[in-house]
């Protein structure tokens, strides 16, 4: 049995990389919300409010190819059996 602890986690690749690019958007508005009403004058402000951003873009790829994945290792259904749109309807 794995065990339990702060840096282990039982969520898939594809968990991981849809809690990142929903991380790395609040920090990229929260940067961008700072930039508008704070305006900041330090030199390194320039790229730092950028990389959130970045961040957001490259994990929303991620995401997009794992999820496409998975999808795509799903079996599909059996003839009789009723598809995840069908019973959620």
């Amino acid at each position: 049995m794995a065990e339990k602890g702060p840096f282990r986690s039982s969520a898939s690749a594809v968990q991981l990389a849809g809690r990142l690019l929903c991380w790395s958007l609040a920090a990229a508005m929260a940067s961008a919300a700072v930039d508008a009403l704070l305006d900041p004058q330090v030199s390194w402000w320039g790229v730092a409010w950028l990389l959130p951003w970045w961040l957001a873009g490259a994990s929303a790829l991620a995401w997009s190819v794992l999820r496409a994945r998975e999808k795509a290792d799903r079996p599909p259904p059996h003839d009789n059996a009723r598809s995840d749109w069908e019973r959620a309807a």
